[in-house]
């Protein structure tokens, strides 16, 4: 189960002021499925007004409602090898989306696996944490003593031309647990709950 309050924290800090989000890559697929178009690019180049809009389609994921919009999965050991999701997920994020070919391998199964019929937007974005040390009572006592590196995917619809819509659903990978990264997790969201599996 999600801690909504590991996900506030999260939330917390998607603002232009406090963003420590470093990049954000994504595609524009048409309704045949093909790829239209891709991006990549330092998030502090964007201007504050992208920033904002960037980070209100990000912040969506891990603000939707705990457990029911967003649920934790569990990969199990035959599902990380090579050639899995997770694989090539944690080379995303290794790589800060920064290897255009893992990306394009990325849109295309995400795409087999969403199968949406109409235009729409694939974004993903890389933050690194530095988690901050607390005491019991929630005060910050100091430094960091863990980055949580970590992706967050939206894909939304289209509602003008590269415009993209609120997510219909995506993911935070690895998922974000006791304020700690669990690599064998990952949180999946979906705007319609009844879209969860189980």
């Amino acid at each position: 189960m999600l801690n909504r309050e590991d996900m506030l924290e999260l939330t917390r800090r998607m603002s232009v002021s406090r963003t420590s989000i470093t990049r954000i890559a994504g595609c524009y697929m048409d309704a045949e499925g093909e790829i239209d178009g891709t991006f990549n690019t330092n998030f502090l180049n964007l201007s504050p007004g992208e920033k904002q809009k960037n980070l209100a389609i990000a912040k969506a994921i891990p603000f939707s409602r705990t457990n029911e919009q967003l649920r934790e999965y569990f990969f199990p050991p035959e599902r990380r090898g090579a050639g899995s999701m997770w694989q090539l997920l944690t080379a995303i994020k290794n790589c800060g989306l920064k290897n255009d070919a893992l990306m394009e391998t990325f849109y295309e199964l995400a795409a087999e696996k969403y199968g949406k019929k109409e235009a729409y937007a694939i974004y993903v974005f890389h933050d690194r944490y530095d988690i901050p040390v607390k005491a019991a009572d929630r005060c910050r006592l100091g430094e960091s003593e863990e980055v949580y590196e970590y992706l967050i995917c939206a894909l939304c619809p289209l509602i003008g031309e590269y415009e993209p819509g609120r997510p219909e659903s995506g993911f935070l990978f690895p998922s974000f647990s006791g304020r700690s990264a669990d690599p064998d997790r990952v949180a999946v969201f979906y705007a319609d709950p009844g879209r969860h599996r189980g």
